[in-house]
């Protein structure tokens, strides 16, 4: 790509007909769920006092055979307010919590509550206040209110515009009922004080309303690459930060790796330029690739703003690091099956002449796939490259006298900084990614990176049914030490042959499709989507 050419283009406007940018991103709607949540508890809390005292006297009274006070009898209209208010309080958390109910049904929803809350205060307040004191108060808590929906709610300020005129009317609202029922009397100048306060109210709620919105709007508008939209960030990667995202047409959900251009080095434009090259390269390595067991890209292309990206497909499963850290080492017969998987995605690798060099545990992600479980996807095609090239025939990609590849994970000759490194350099890492299913263990471990290198060319690995409790067939464990061969000659020559000596293991094809069911049913019942780094 040597031009920034975005593959495909951003709509001029959403599905929903408000524009690109127009929805706030859904990271955002959920800290909103989870505003209107602690709003609506702290509400249900402070309306819930008064009556619990109420009652708590009541009760106390009826108890003891005594009379309720007078002036507890009086308030028992007031009591029936905050009730009110208690369990509409209750109803809005139920709803927020709900994923059911969609954004734009909560925000209907939070502004109806806006509204009741501030008539139910004003009602309350002008009453008591002027059978306590003879007079009216010259504001309520109403304003507050209203000035606070839009920093909890954000809203279009065309939406927020007519529910905030709505809430500030109700103290008016509330004068005239109680003058009209003889409770209060109201004169024009109780009005006037009441109208100025809910009119500023207006006023700072809609400047609010248009601030905070527009922040969202500007983060949604920042998070659009081409035709997908960023929801959440998932993770971070040594090539860049990883999103959830969703393609806007056809509401398509993928794991988006994009690396902005204030990553990619700074006041260093020459490294940026060559991480942003590296990046690229491994679009292009994986788009080439029709394994299934290769993670698919759908897209790539750099945006408006210079950031590269590429939209691969999100997936349900487990990195094998954190499967086996979370649940143990895994019988010898699922890492033949999942071995096996890693094999055919190296395979058509190597066919064409490529060398992944960066196999670990972490790039190999354990998924459920449409109807199959236990099904591998490659990952991080970051630091591939022809096998029949070295570093220094690509400049710019790989610096000259770098190591690449990850230290636990890599080949003799990669750790030698060796020029020539071809498909059996994979072959080693895999060897490495075995060892740490069958054994939960490191095939070496030392205190710092250039003592993990020395071991990976010079010490000799234990053998791995010596490092578990866990039965291994001898001729799987002869199989992985021939892997982590130092001399290239001695190990599999082959993604392809390694598939083959696997499959030749007494007890290969023990694990089924029922058994890995069983297993993702009673450890993973749930279906949260992968980031994929």
């Amino acid at each position: 790509m040597d031009q920034q050419v975005t593959l495909m283009h951003p709509e001029t406007s959403s599905p929903d007909g408000l524009g690109a940018s127009s929805a706030l991103p859904a990271d955002l709607v959920e800290q909103v769920r989870s505003r209107l949540r602690l709003l609506a508890l702290l509400m249900l809390i402070a309306f819930a006092i008064d009556p619990l005292l109420f009652f708590g006297v009541w009760a106390a009274a009826r108890l003891g055979q005594g009379a309720l006070p007078a002036d507890h009898a009086r308030d028992v209209a007031f009591y029936g307010f905050d009730v009110a208010v208690v369990i509409a309080s209750a109803v809005l958390f139920k709803i927020a919590r709900s994923p059911r109910v969609s954004a734009p049904h909560l925000r209907t929803i939070g502004l109806g509550y806006e509204v009741a809350v501030c008539f139910v205060i004003a009602f309350r307040t002008f009453w008591e206040y002027y059978r306590d004191t003879g007079i009216l108060p010259n504001l309520t808590w109403a304003p507050a209110v209203i000035i606070l929906f839009p920093l909890v709610m954000p809203a279009p300020p065309r939406l927020m515009l007519p529910a905030t005129v709505t809430a500030a009317a109700m103290p008016l609202l509330a004068l005239v009922l109680l003058d009209s029922a003889g409770r209060v009397p109201v004169g024009a100048p109780d009005y006037f004080n009441t109208a100025v306060g809910s009119a500023i109210a207006v006023g700072f709620a809609f400047m609010a309303s248009r601030v905070v919105y527009g922040l969202g709007r500007a983060v949604a508008a920042a998070r659009e690459l081409g035709s997908y939209r960023l929801e959440e960030k998932l993770g971070e990667g040594g090539m860049g930060e990883v999103w959830r995202a969703r393609h806007r047409m056809l509401a398509r959900p993928a794991a988006v790796k994009l690396i902005r251009s204030s990553l990619g080095g700074g006041s260093h434009p020459e490294r940026a330029r060559d991480v942003v090259r590296r990046f690229e390269r491994e679009a292009q390595a994986i788009a080439g690739l029709r394994s299934p067991h290769t993670v698919e890209l759908f897209d790539f292309g750099v945006a408006d703003n210079g950031d590269f990206y590429y939209a691969m497909e999100l997936l349900d499963g487990i990195d094998a690091d954190k499967l086996i850290r979370r649940f143990g080492p895994i019988p010898a017969e699922r890492a033949i099956y999942l071995l096996r998987q890693i094999c055919h995605s190296l395979s058509e690798a190597d066919s064409r002449g490529l060398v992944h060099r960066d196999i670990k545990p972490a790039n190999i992600l354990v998924c459920r796939y449409g109807e199959e479980y236990d099904f591998v996807k490659v990952l991080d095609f970051g630091i591939v490259k022809p096998a029949d090239t070295t570093d220094n025939g690509q400049p710019g990609l790989t610096r000259e006298d770098a190591v690449q590849g990850t230290p636990s994970f890599i080949a003799p000759e990669q750790a030698l900084g060796g020029s020539q490194v071809d498909g059996r350099a994979d072959i080693y890492a895999t060897g490495c990614v075995a060892y740490w299913l069958l054994t939960g263990a490191l095939v070496f471990t030392a205190e710092t990176t250039i003592g993990l290198l020395l071991h990976h060319a010079q010490t000799v690995a234990a053998p791995p049914s010596t490092r578990t409790d866990r039965p291994i067939p001898p001729a799987l464990d002869d199989l992985v030490l021939s892997c982590l061969a130092k001399d290239p000659s001695h190990r599999p020559q082959s993604a392809r042959d390694l598939s083959r000596r696997l499959a030749e293991i007494g007890g290969a094809k023990a694990w089924t499709q029922e058994r890995a069911q069983s297993w993702w049913v009673e450890h993973q019942p749930t279906r949260p989507p992968i980031a994929v780094t």
